[in-house]
């Protein structure tokens, strides 16, 4: 006799990201938009206010602050993050990638990994900030006013398609197809181009954001996977979601 298999569970931290298609930028121009984004990432919280260059080791990066931002030093970085295979010459249509981090420790800290100038379909050009999971600097950033500032600094650097701040483990514990957008977040943004969002049960919120698009904020509370009532109002938009054909269906 088998008994049902419980389901998988995952550790829960929390990402912020902003995905969009082909666009052929060039490193100066992924610079400026990642100039514009740390100084909006600083006027949300003080931990967000400290960059370092990338090094070997974290100690080794606090000796090179990326703060203030200057965009010939981001033109540089990104500039060595072009795509190439080994000894051979820059892959242009893969465009220019780099990772950095704020130069905390252990579960306390921030990273950003950047994507950008990238014209092939194969991948989304992206922007994903990783936050702290644990400590006073979470209880702070891991609440709805902050991380909404966060997505909206993000649409406004970045112009994604879609953008998203939420849970890892709900997005792992509920994997979606792959088709942009792939995922629901506690906070989601949709771009003018994906279509409009319909009507949404309470205690869900929708909020323009300039002329770009719409947030959506499922929860006034920390969103997780471990409560239930969260998951099944983030499986109800969903489907609302769907069926207004703004995401794919196919969901587990």
């Amino acid at each position: 006799m088998t008994g049902k298999s419980e389901p998988e569970t995952y550790p829960e931290s929390y990402t912020a990201g902003a995905y969009w298609g082909p666009r052929q930028e060039s490193p100066e121009a992924c610079a400026r938009r990642t100039a514009t984004f740390l100084n909006l990432l600083a006027s949300c919280d003080p931990l967000l206010a400290q960059w370092y260059k990338p090094a070997r080791s974290r100690k080794d990066a606090r000796n090179v602050p990326l703060m203030p931002p200057d965009v010939p030093t981001l033109t540089e970085l990104f500039q060595r993050g072009v795509n190439r295979e080994k000894g051979g010459p820059a892959i242009e249509r893969l465009g220019f990638r780099f990772s950095f981090d704020n130069g905390g420790n252990g579960d306390d800290f921030a990273s950003l990994r950047i994507n950008g100038g990238m014209s092939s379909e194969a991948a989304s050009n992206h922007c994903v900030l990783s936050l702290p999971s644990k400590g006073a600097n979470a209880g702070r950033l891991l609440t709805t006013p902050v991380l909404t500032d966060v997505v909206r600094g993000m649409v406004s650097s970045w112009e994604p398609d879609w953008a998203l701040a939420g849970s890892s483990a709900y997005r792992m514990q509920y994997r979606e197809p792959d088709s942009a957008p792939f995922s629901l977040g506690w906070i989601t943004y949709l771009s003018r181009r994906c279509g409009t969002v319909p009507p949404l049960p309470a205690p869900v919120r929708i909020e323009p954001v300039e002329d770009k698009g719409t947030l959506i904020l499922l929860t006034p509370e920390r969103f997780t996977v471990a409560n239930p009532a969260h998951v099944a109002l983030a499986r109800r938009v969903r489907e609302l979601l769907v069926r207004a054909g703004l995401m794919q269906d196919g969901s587990s």
